[in-house]
């Protein structure tokens, strides 16, 4: 049987048109969209599942082609680009189960890189604190001496050349920050003045990274530099794809290579649970598939079947992979709500006498636990306890975002709950929850993390020093900071780096928070004016790749490069010193280096 497919945006519907060599009598056309699908004439609507559904087809002759017309069934999601049309698509047929020809999906590559005027100063992002030209430079093939060692793994994986000729030494300065550097390139060698391992390893990241965009010109001066943040974070949500294990250690050394030195590993939300632990064995073993005859369905572009786990060993080896780039991974679980999958392995998490009939913002019925349970504390004290064990950074994100209005308001449990525990909210009912948890975990030794909404509730919300992460936007994070938290800020406005690039319906992404251009990623403070009183509880910077347009691991790079250039530099950059302008000529400079390293770049950004 040959099938083909397409699908077209036309105006807010989308046309789609499937025909088959072979006659074939009541197909079902099942499929993922952004979020929930409707039917607008030409085939029946049998079924949805948040964004999956399954939709009846007229008989196909042999030949012949089949036309309908979909639309998204949601208020205010309006079909923005290509990552809007049906992801993942199988015809079911009394015969079985037959995948479609994909539609081209991921940013395009066609497109021309847009020139600019050459970026004027130091090659180098992050830029540095200071940069202190002496004029004139030196031709260099690479570098001699032991202190540079620790990047010549990364620098054989990147393809980027170390050994040379120019001598570096090092100078130990026990005063010197952990991560600063003082650096002076002469014609007769390279001197670097450092603390210890971690400010050698910044400055040899530079020196790594300037042969490469000055091509072997190498600038006389001195670099005197330090991070402003000590969290300079990227995320990374493998539960809505499963990213093979070589790609997060190629993310790994992208982050090396730009000073971060935090990987955010989302692997739980409504759609899998994909990290292997002994606690629970079926969460994993039931949710790391979705597609046909899975606990999930073919949810975000899922197909027939798709997915995987990690294993300790894979977990081992990104830790190992991070502890040589100096980077530490903060694992997150997603609760009380995103948690579909959990509620799908194992039973007990939702109130029987739960009449309640809330829609999470992703289309599930059912994706928040119920604390009132005490299944739920049974399956999360050992859970907790075993993956925070696994990571050495001594954190754990709980997740806590996205709760669905109304959540808890039909079952029976919870009002006992607020009775006893004087609740009155939804969000009293969610900061009491996740005050509880913390409070278990830093009674252990692990400090939590949480996504903003954690703050909320009468009762203080998740308390116990948990570091919160600001996403809607800022304000959010500098309220919570002046509640006493630390805050890391990732405002999707700037940061989210699922967003689309553009508005063109040619491109690929989501838009519900912006268009995040180049520009738009160093638009912002991290400290917006008014907040100084609260500086010293910004601890960090992080972008975010949310997956559920993701269907191969290769789309995600040019949602990332270039824009990950701008959120590097606001994490390290005391002065805050690239503008829209600037990061686009530096984003030039970089296209080589990109394409000699292998990962693939938005050109047209």
């Amino acid at each position: 049987m040959t099938l083909t497919f397409d699908a077209r945006i036309v105006g807010a519907e989308i046309h789609c048109d499937i025909g088959s060599d072979l006659a074939i009598t009541e197909p079902i056309f099942c499929f993922s969209l952004m979020v929930k699908p409707g039917v607008v004439s030409g085939a029946t609507l049998l079924r949805t599942y948040a964004g999956y559904a399954e939709v009846l087809l007229p008989d196909i002759p042999a030949g012949g082609v089949v036309r309908f017309v979909l639309r998204h069934d949601r208020a205010g999601f309006a079909v923005h680009n290509r990552a809007w049309l049906p992801l993942g698509g199988y015809l079911r047929t009394k015969a079985g189960c037959v995948a479609l020809p994909g539609l081209a999906e991921g940013v395009k590559g066609d497109v021309p890189p847009r020139v600019v005027p050459w970026f004027q100063g130091l090659p180098l992002v992050p830029q540095p604190a200071e940069w202190h030209p002496a004029g004139g430079t030196v031709a260099v093939d690479g570098f001699a001496g032991e202190a540079l060692e620790p990047l010549a793994a990364l620098a054989g994986r990147l393809n980027l050349g170390l050994h040379g000729a120019l001598a570096v030494q090092v100078e130990t300065v026990p005063d010197m920050a952990e991560n600063a550097y003082d650096m002076v390139i002469e014609r007769t060698g390279v001197t670097i003045r450092a603390a210890g391992e971690a400010g050698v390893f910044a400055a040899g990241i530079s020196l790594l990274t300037l042969l490469q965009t000055t091509g072997g010109d190498l600038p006389l001066g001195r670099i005197v530099d330090a991070p402003r943040f000590g969290y300079r974070g990227q995320h990374l949500d493998c539960a809505r794809h499963f990213y093979r294990v070589e790609t997060i250690l190629r993310l790994l050394d992208l982050m090396a290579l730009l000073k971060l030195n935090r990987f955010h590993w989302h692997f739980a939300d409504d759609e899998a649970f994909r990290v292997e632990v002994d606690c629970v064995p079926d969460l994993w073993r039931k949710t790391a598939f979705r597609g046909e005859r899975e606990a999930v369905p073919a949810v975000y572009g899922g197909g027939i079947r798709a997915g995987g786990s990690y294993s300790k060993a894979d977990v081992a080896l990104v830790l190992q992979r991070a502890e040589q780039l100096r980077i530490e991974v903060l694992p997150e679980i997603e609760i009380p709500a995103h948690s579909h999958a959990l509620i799908k392995a194992v039973p007990g998490l939702r109130d029987p006498g739960d009449n309640g009939e809330e829609v999470s913002v992703h289309g599930y019925l059912d994706n928040i636990v119920n604390p009132a349970m005490q299944a739920t504390w049974d399956f999360l004290h050992p859970l907790v306890a075993e993956i925070a064990g696994m990571f050495p950074i001594g954190m754990l994100h709980l997740g806590c975002d996205e709760a669905p209005h109304g959540a808890w308001s039909g079952s029976p449990a919870v009002a006992a709950l607020k009775a006893r525990e004087g609740l009155a909210t939804q969000d009293d009912v969610q900061g009491w929850m996740m005050a509880r948890l913390a409070a278990h975990l830093a009674e252990r030794g692990i400090r939590s993390a949480a996504w903003e909404e954690a703050a909320k509730g009468s009762n203080g919300g998740i308390g116990n020093d948990a570091l919160l992460f600001s996403w809607t936007g800022q304000g959010p994070g500098i309220e919570a900071a002046r509640r006493g938290h630390d805050v890391v800020m990732c405002p999707a406005q700037h940061v989210y780096f699922d967003m689309a690039h553009t508005g063109d319906a040619a491109d690929w992404g989501a838009a519900w928070a912006a268009f995040v251009a180049l520009e738009d990623v160093v638009a912002w403070l991290p400290v917006p004016k008014g907040a100084e009183d609260v500086a010293h509880r910004i601890v960090g910077v992080e972008g975010c790749f949310w997956s559920e347009f993701t269907t191969e691991d290769r789309q995600m790079e040019p949602m990332l490069a270039p824009r990950i250039l701008g959120m590097a530099n606001k994490a390290w950059d005391r002065r805050d010193s690239l503008d829209g302008p600037g990061l686009r000529a530096l984003a030039q400079v970089y296209a080589p280096l990109f394409d000699r390293i292998g990962w693939r770049w938005h050109k047209g950004a």
